[in-house]
């Protein structure tokens, strides 16, 4: 038989070996993940207690929050604790779990960006059969479906990474324990892992681009038919803070994970992979607040509400 060490736990390098930018960095990112937390559930809690709030897409919203939340919390936290420590151990179970619900919430935010986008094409382009269409029950259906997918689809990722074999090194040259860094490290084949890989990543992708896409191919002829420029003004801010989100979550994974394999390197995923596990999700609250009037409003009742004596 072959010998080899079975991993019980793997050592993170992180995202720098610089010791000079450990504290710098931690501040940094402290700070990012600050704003993520207060942003996300200041959001949450806005669309709670105000009922000015409780239409669909700030239904949509406040679950995109939720996932925001989420996948940011998976990762940062460890990320934070690792800047002031000399060894960056992960368990394997740890890595796991990590790499679960990473990939959980990162799916559920795509299919919830995707779903947001077909709630601004009815608005838009069917807006007297909009109560009816996107009823509570179609609303809460596409929420459960969003999330089911993204769990449904981490649990077969994670199912057949973590029944690879690692042997020898456990050294993960990252910040966290993602695909491409875990299977570098196994010694079993990994062609089955690659084949899941593009097949699921390639419907989950594309089914949610197709539907932007579609979506808003079918807004913009709609605004264009307007025929006051105000009206096509107040028609598109409805929807660019969505807009916005999108470009930046999917311009992000695209460049990501469909570049050729020869302009990959593991510093540049580095990078790439900080902007989309840590700054979007303090982006996505900041875009819909700062961009919307309707919870710019919601937010000042709430800040200068008096007190019942």
């Amino acid at each position: 038989m072959e010998n080899h060490t079975t991993v019980t736990e793997f050592i993170l390098l992180g995202l720098t070996d610089q010791a000079k930018l450990q504290i710098p960095l931690f501040v940094i990112f402290l700070g990012i993940y600050s704003v993520s937390l207060l942003g996300n559930l200041g959001m949450i809690l806005l669309i709670v207690i105000d009922s000015r709030l409780h239409t669909p897409m700030y239904f949509f919203l406040c679950h995109l929050s939720f996932a925001d939340f989420c996948y940011s919390t998976v990762i940062t936290p460890k990320m934070l604790v690792n800047f002031l420590t000399d060894v960056n151990t992960i368990s394997f179970q740890g890595c796991a779990v990590q790499f679960y619900f990473f990939g959980s919430f990162a799916g559920i935010e795509g299919f919830l960006l995707a779903v947001m986008a077909y709630d601004r094409y009815n608005a838009i382009c069917n807006p007297l059969l909009y109560k009816v269409i996107m009823s509570w029950k179609l609303c809460t259906c596409l929420v459960a479906a969003s999330f089911l997918a993204g769990f449904t689809n981490a649990a077969i990722h994670t199912y057949f990474t973590f029944h690879l074999r690692f042997c020898n090194s456990n050294i993960i040259n990252h910040f966290f324990c993602d695909t491409p860094p875990l299977l570098a490290l196994s010694c079993s084949d990994i062609h089955i892992n690659l084949v899941i890989i593009f097949i699921f990543a390639s419907f989950n992708e594309l089914s949610c681009l197709i539907t932007i896409l579609l979506s808003y191919t079918y807004i913009l002829s709609a605004i264009l038919r307007i025929s006051s420029s105000e009206g096509r003004r107040k028609a598109f801010s409805t929807c660019a803070s969505h807009l916005m989100a999108v470009t930046i979550f999917f311009g992000t994974i695209l460049f990501m994970y469909l570049r050729p394999g020869s302009s990959h390197s593991m510093d540049q995923d580095k990078i790439v992979s900080v902007f989309y596990t840590v700054v979007i999700p303090m982006l996505n609250p900041l875009i819909y607040s700062l961009r919307n009037r309707e919870v710019k409003e919601a937010l000042r009742k709430a800040v200068f509400r008096k007190p019942h004596i």
